[in-house]
């Protein structure tokens, strides 16, 4: 990475809407904030390795483990088309296989998936994949919420709204999935007959 190149490119664009840096006290740091925004923090899922992270960090599966869920993980991407934020939770949950992954490293790797220039799609997809292919889970799932900052303060200028996507594969079904987010009960209502 050529950070004096992005930080020269930042001023220039800057310049080329109008607003020099050298001209203006509030922008004179402003190209180096953002690449040091955008190289340390927002695309830093680039330089992770998620495969040896979710094979170096599991232990033993117990008999039968059943479903593992964990909750709002925050997200924070970057839209590959406007270069702007998008923000919110993710919810993944996994059936595993021989091993199981300590709950840390999944908020680790949702947050390494999402730190790139990628599409809200592909983050689900990329956890899903990770989880089955490399954790040897026999099914997983990724729900995410995400708030664009592209939906909200440009185009549609729709803040409120909110995009949620879903990946999943392998051995896990719908019921399963809601009840492990908390959003039906596992008992069963009956209805007499009149």
């Amino acid at each position: 990475m050529n950070r004096e190149a992005a930080r020269a490119a930042i001023r220039d664009f800057l310049i080329a809407l109008g607003h020099d840096p050298e001209r203006n006290p509030e922008l004179v740091e402003t190209p180096a904030r953002v690449v040091e925004a955008f190289a340390d923090e927002l695309l830093a899922g680039y330089g992770r390795d998620l495969p040896a992270l979710v094979t170096k960090d599991s232990s033993p599966a117990p008999p039968n483990p059943g479903l593992i869920a964990l909750r709002d993980v925050a997200v924070a991407t970057v839209c590959p088309h406007h270069l702007m934020p998008a923000l919110g939770r993710a919810n993944v949950i996994y059936r595993p296989g021989d091993r199981i992954l300590g709950i840390g490293v999944v908020a680790r790797f949702v947050d390494d998936c999402a730190r790139r220039l990628v599409l809200q799609e592909t983050i689900g997809q990329d956890v899903v994949a990770t989880l089955v292919k490399h954790a040897g889970a026999r099914g997983a799932l990724c729900e995410i919420t995400l708030r664009h900052g592209c939906l909200s303060a440009r185009g549609a200028h729709q803040v409120d709204a909110r995009v949620t996507t879903v990946a999943r594969a392998g051995e896990i079904t719908e019921s399963e999935v809601l009840i492990a987010l908390g959003r039906t009960s596992t008992s069963v209502a009956t209805v007499e007959k009149p």
